[in-house]
């Protein structure tokens, strides 16, 4: 876990909250035993999961002659909410985030800053269908507006001079 750790954000109690070299922030760095291929086994986040996806992509578009988006997801906790969610870690051929600052709602509010996480939604909907304990690997999810574009998993981190907890 240390390995893949960055910065060490808070550790109580045998439990760690780590930044990533990859700039997540998460439990135990991303190191994981559950899923893994046999007891003993850990599973971690790819070197660079964005590439993982472009490559995901690339062999999917070959095999089908299709060109679709690919996310590479994994299960993170949430600050100040209880259980977890999928949300991407990779991602190749989407817009990962939209910003819809400056736009107005059904009342005419101008939105300040709202940018929803794409990506992240499409993660945790896909997590739905596959299922944490049911070994299913892949999902497709159909029907996302705004699905075409060329943004990174890397785009959705913090940057650190917004990040009001560093």
């Amino acid at each position: 876990m240390l390995r893949e750790a960055a910065r060490l954000v808070r550790v109580r109690a045998g439990f760690v909250i780590a930044e990533t070299s990859h700039g997540f922030v998460c439990a135990s760095a991303g190191v994981d035993a559950s899923n893994a291929s046999a007891p003993g086994e850990l599973v971690l986040l790819p070197e660079d999961p964005d590439v993982s996806a472009e490559r995901l992509r690339d062999r999917l578009r070959e095999r089908t002659g299709r060109a679709v988006a690919v996310l590479v997801t994994d299960s993170f906790g949430r600050a100040w909410r209880q259980g977890t969610t999928d949300v991407a870690v990779g991602a190749a051929g989407l817009q990962v985030m939209i910003d819809l600052k400056g736009e107005r709602d059904a009342v005419g509010y101008e939105l300040q800053g709202t940018t929803i996480a794409v990506a992240d939604e499409i993660a945790g909907a896909a997590e739905l269908v596959m299922g944490k304990l049911a070994r299913v690997p892949a999902a497709v999810v159909r029907g996302v507006a705004h699905l075409a574009g060329d943004g990174r998993a890397r785009d959705l981190v913090m940057p650190p001079e917004r990040d009001l907890f560093r």
